[in-house]
């Protein structure tokens, strides 16, 4: 893993917490986003070279909608940048942990995106990003 890449934060109304966070960090979010097919919205902060995600549920069924109304408003998880997502989820397995889902998937701000299963990493949600680079026509 190389670096934090996000704190991601549930929260209830993304127009409200955006506002919020935008006095709080005294930046604008630089980026939102639907990601329909985890039923969320988000939105994305720099604070210096940090990233504050806002994740807001667009749906009743929603990891986001569960979580919040289990827990509440708040950290969701912590999101780890990784140079190559296969190799990485290969080894978190082979060393025991729990992966939520079998195969890297399509998630916000350009990343393939896999959680490891809270019960195994002293109940934090950790996300594996990589970036989703351009493939190259010769």
């Amino acid at each position: 893993m190389n670096k934090i890449e996000h704190i991601g934060i549930a929260v209830k109304d993304l127009d409200l917490s955006c506002d919020l966070y935008e006095q709080l960090l005294g930046v604008p979010a630089y980026k939102r986003e639907l990601v329909a097919s985890e039923q969320v919205s988000t939105a994305f902060f720099l604070a210096g070279s940090q990233k504050i995600e806002l994740l807001a549920s667009t749906g009743e069924n929603s990891a986001i909608d569960a979580f919040i109304n289990k827990r509440g408003e708040g950290i969701h998880h912590i999101a780890f940048d990784v140079t190559d997502i296969y190799a990485e989820m290969e080894r978190l397995r082979d060393n025991g942990f729990v992966l939520l889902n079998n195969e890297p998937k399509p998630g916000a701000d350009n990343k393939l995106i896999c959680f490891v299963h809270p019960k195994g990493t002293n109940g934090v949600l950790v996300e594996l990003c990589q970036e989703i680079k351009p493939t190259t026509h010769d």
